[in-house]
């Protein structure tokens, strides 16, 4: 098998930026979605490497952080920092004793309990980036150039880049983006998500004394995984994985915090009184999202009924990842108010509203974005919107300048 090819990612430049500034740069993210890959594609000359999924390697920087740094040099990648949190401590030392740029990059795939110790280690002398699974842009080629989805941008004649069909983009949520199934297509899906799946159990859940039950613990990720896109419900969770409705939100935020879903708070204004107030949960990858959901092919998941939602989610990973790889937090939100109304996706940037609208069509309407008409206007205004669809071209829908835009092209 060829070695684990090297995509493009967004993020790099800002990983860059920072090295430049400060002491320790720490990239925090789910397994296999590419971190070591990335890092270690980026090494500066004379900057040694080790991982601490080497068990001895581990164990040595546990019983002697000291004697450990010393053997390894710096400047100095360390992988899997999670391993051997004692390390926090004697890098701050160091730190402190020779602060220079880039003397420490870390990465570490547990952030449980790896970011208090960071918080309190390295406070103001780390830049922390999160890396995710391949953005489209980067599976296509495209992730140098990629730039954080804006829709004032966006007009009739914007160049377009990866549409495809229907049938081609659900090929694409059904598989995800880890990199070792997008450069392997003919990997069986199955047989990768099975050993992630134990891997990530295992090893980063069963390390949390509040998981005593391996076994419910992947029902409830199954229950998720049938629920992305909708209003999070813990007590729907706890009754599918038989436990309490307070171990149910433990969990559900070890699943955040481990980067394998994100929650999606609803938008809210001083002007805006009745609010629903529920998050929403969206699985961050939509391979591992199918994969737990039982779909067992990319047409399998078109015709079935999560269909939409996988639609959703896919489109909210996007959006994320376009955000978050230019080192932007994004202010991504979601509304519903108590009358139905409601609106898939609302960027808040600049002190103005952009409304999203997600539809499973090739054919958007104007029509598609009347929630929007119940928002309360920001500070700077609302644009006309845009419709996220599964069209292969831009449609004007209105004389406001609202679009239709292809998902394919996010």
């Amino acid at each position: 098998m060829e070695p684990l090819r090297i995509y493009e990612r967004t993020l790099r430049s800002k990983i860059e930026e920072l090295a430049g500034y400060f002491p320790c740069v720490m990239l925090t993210g789910a397994r296999q979605v590419g971190k070591s890959t990335l890092l270690r594609s980026m090494l500066p000359e004379g900057m040694n490497y080790v991982t601490l999924d080497d068990y001895v390697e581990a164990a040595r920087a546990k019983e002697d952080p000291n004697g450990f740094l010393d053997r390894h040099g710096e400047p100095l990648c360390i992988d899997e920092i999670q391993y051997a949190p004692e390390l926090l401590r004697a890098i701050k030392v160091r730190v402190d004793a020779n602060r220079r740029p880039g003397m420490y990059w870390l990465t570490g795939s547990q952030r449980f309990h790896m970011m208090k110790g960071v918080t309190e280690s390295l406070a103001g002398r780390i830049g922390v980036l999160e890396l995710m699974s391949l953005s489209q842009q980067e599976m296509l080629g495209q992730g140098a150039d990629a730039a954080f989805f804006l829709p004032e941008t966006l007009s009739e004649t914007s160049p377009l880049h990866g549409t495809c069909g229907v049938a081609s983009l659900y090929e694409r949520i059904w598989r995800g983006g880890y990199p070792q199934l997008i450069q392997y297509p003919q990997m069986p899906v199955r047989d990768f998500f099975n050993s992630y799946l134990q891997t990530y159990v295992e090893r980063d859940v069963q390390s949390l004394s509040q998981v005593g039950d391996k076994s419910a613990f992947v029902t409830l990720m199954r229950s998720a995984a049938l629920r992305t896109g909708q209003q999070l419900v813990y007590s729907d969770l706890a009754r599918d994985a038989g436990i309490s409705p307070k171990t149910a939100a433990s969990w559900v935020s070890i699943l955040e915090t481990s980067g394998i879903v994100s929650l999606l708070k609803p938008y809210h204004s001083n002007s805006l009184k009745r609010l629903t107030k529920s998050s929403k949960l969206y699985f961050l990858d939509t391979g591992l999202c199918s994969w737990l959901a039982g779909c067992q092919s990319a047409a399998d998941l078109s015709r079935g009924p999560l269909a939409g939602a996988m639609l959703e989610t896919w489109v909210y990973g996007q959006l994320l990842r376009s955000f978050t790889n230019a080192g932007i937090d994004p202010q991504l939100y979601y509304f519903r108010n108590l009358d139905g109304a409601e609106v898939d996706f609302l960027l808040e940037y600049n002190q103005c509203l952009y409304p999203m609208e997600v539809k499973h069509s090739s054919r958007p309407m104007p029509g598609d974005l009347k929630g929007m008409r119940h928002i309360p206007p920001a500070l700077n205004g609302m644009h006309p919107g845009i419709v996220l669809c599964t069209s292969s071209r831009i449609d004007v829908l209105n004389e406001a300048g609202a679009l239709g835009y292809p998902i394919s092209c996010l």
